[in-house]
């Protein structure tokens, strides 16, 4: 009984360091991939910035999601392109760069959302998103786009809203 413990305590032992060396490299992969998403999204905006259509469109998943400002930019892929090509080809399109990222994982760590407050031409910004690990690379499959309000002005804006979607609310309405 004796030699059957302590072959016991032995495999115990063994499944403890390879539980713990296992959580130490999942916890490096997510800082490796931490970093590579960040890098994306950098490299995302900027490639906005210096209105290179190829390189940020590239960073997208074929069946990604652009949900901008207005209540009516919601675009697959293709349309988002066929919106921005007009804006990149004038050299100019838009210029976001991150204030603060946050970046979490799902158990997998094939899939990342994240949140981030952006300086825009629309002064703080709050940029949001998934992103899926296809192959090696980490590619943007959402990316919700909103303006931040501070609390204080809410109704402000609120009365500049409501006569635009006063409209759209009864038409969505309409259709539930």
């Amino acid at each position: 009984m004796n030699k059957y413990l302590n072959h016991m305590k032995k495999l115990l032992a063994i499944l403890i360091v390879l539980t713990l060396s296992g959580c130490k490299s999942m916890m490096e992969n997510q800082t490796i991939s931490k970093a590579n998403i960040n890098l994306t999204l950098d490299s995302w905006h900027k490639a906005a910035a210096n209105a290179n259509y190829e390189d940020y469109f590239a960073l997208m998943a074929d069946d990604a999601v652009f949900i901008g400002t207005d209540a009516t930019e919601n675009w697959n892929k293709k349309a988002f392109q066929a919106y921005a090509k007009p804006h990149f080809d004038k050299g100019k399109a838009w210029n976001f760069t991150a204030l603060e990222r946050h970046v979490y994982f799902d158990a997998t760590g094939k899939t990342a959302w994240f949140d981030e407050l952006l300086n825009t031409q629309m002064k703080i910004c709050r940029g949001s998103g998934v992103l899926v690990k296809i192959g090696n690379e980490w590619k943007i499959k959402q990316y919700v786009l909103s303006m931040t309000i501070p609390n204080e002005n809410s109704n402000e804006v609120i009365k500049v809203k409501t006569s635009l979607e006063d409209a759209m609310i009864k038409t969505l309405q309409s259709k539930q």
